[in-house]
């Protein structure tokens, strides 16, 4: 009897152990259906994106069904006259496009250097405690509205461009000049001292710093001299938008390019010591080098800010669609794509149908590929850090 009983409790726990293994499986389905799902909605709404976009911008490229209109697309790409409203339209896009890669390329000089700058001291220079300070006051500027950034380059940066410009600019250059071409001369005079006996290498390098930066500090002085004396027409112009945009894609290339240079690991920084290094030279030859796939990924994340930035571009630019004249004139106003979808859709969005309405989808389409193909080109420079650095 009591085997019996025995027997009959076992095949009971053995059928509500498989009981349990068959929810518990059934839960690990529901979960992992109902995360998938949750992901490919992102997927989904990028391709509806995609998708919504393309069959919008296609009529203007092909107002007729299988007839391709490659007068609008010579005249999209390669002319310069964008008068969208006149009767027939000019939709010559070049300078659109020029504008958006000049006050993107105005804001990677302004962001990168300092953001690579700030990133290396915030990784290698500064105290552990001092570093918990700096890095939330640098990411603070990632929470702050890019109208705010609009509204101050308009009333503020531009009035006092146009009143006071050569001053400002003599005074922005000698700000930015001075910490990189000290932290160079640093750092060229520890990499000459290096080369001498190790009781002459500190006066050999205080020797060499010092001349260094007197002879930095000269030409200093002379380039600020003559940006002293230029006059600016007009404070809304591509210069001002650049220096925004700089500020605003800084916090993104700092903290991007601060994880990188953390990533590396103190076992690299600890073994360049071993063999004789200085910290200059072991930033410079071992750890940005350990870290460069993750600072690149830095930099185009921070083209990326700049790129897709609307309000900015669209309050301060000046508006003027046109390439300016020299063409590497950051002093003259310039429109970019993004302005120019904001600032046109409200009009066209009442003539819909029109070439008006396609051409600014034909627009937002060649940005969202750019922005597409940036992001890709992020990813693959990020997963080849990862295997580099042996995290995958």
């Amino acid at each position: 009897m009591t085997a019996v009983t025995a027997s009959s409790s076992k095949k009971q726990s053995l059928m509500m152990s498989r009981r349990a293994g068959r929810m518990q499986r059934l839960g690990q389905i529901l979960g992992q259906s109902f995360l998938f799902s949750i992901t490919s909605l992102s997927a989904f709404a990028v391709l509806f994106i995609f998708f919504f976009i393309t069959r919008d911008a296609i009529p203007f490229f092909m107002p007729e069904a299988g007839a391709f209109n490659w007068e609008n697309l010579r005249q999209f790409f390669s002319e310069t006259a964008w008068y969208p409203s006149a009767r027939p339209g000019q939709f010559g896009a070049l300078s659109l496009f020029y504008g958006s890669a000049m006050v993107t390329l105005g804001a990677i000089l302004v962001a990168v250097p300092l953001g690579i700058s700030a990133a290396v001291c915030l990784s290698d220079v500064l105290a552990f405690n001092l570093r918990q300070i700096v890095k939330p006051v640098i990411e603070i500027l990632a929470a702050i509205p890019s109208v705010a950034y609009g509204f101050f380059a308009l009333v503020v940066f531009a009035p006092l461009l146009q009143n006071a410009g050569g001053t400002v600019l003599a005074f922005g250059f000698w700000i930015v000049a001075l910490p990189i071409l000290g932290i160079a001369c640093i750092i060229a005079g520890q990499t000459f001292a290096a080369r001498f006996p190790e009781n002459r290498r500190t006066v050999a390098a205080l020797t060499a710093t010092a001349i260094l930066g007197v002879l930095s500090l000269v030409l200093l002085w002379l380039i600020g001299g003559k940006l002293s004396g230029m006059s600016i027409s007009s404070g809304t112009n591509a210069f001002n938008v650049s220096i925004i945009l700089g500020i605003m894609a800084l916090p993104t290339v700092v903290s991007v390019s601060e994880d990188a240079l953390q990533a590396v690991g103190r076992e690299l920084r600890e073994g360049s010591y071993a063999l004789g290094a200085t910290r200059a030279e072991t930033i410079i030859k071992t750890v940005m080098p350990a870290a460069i796939s993750g600072i690149l990924a830095a930099v185009i994340l921070g083209v990326m800010r700049a790129v897709g930035e609307t309000m900015v571009v669209w309050m301060a630019s000046g508006n003027a669609a046109q390439i300016p004249s020299p063409f590497y004139n950051f002093m003259e106003p310039v429109r970019t794509l993004t302005a120019t979808i904001a600032g046109d859709m409200g009009e066209a969005d009442h003539v819909t149908g029109s070439e008006r309405y396609h051409v600014l989808f034909a627009l937002a389409l060649c940005l969202l590929a750019f922005s597409f193909i940036m992001n890709l080109v992020s990813e693959a420079i990020v997963r080849r850090s990862r295997k580099k650095l042996g995290k995958e």
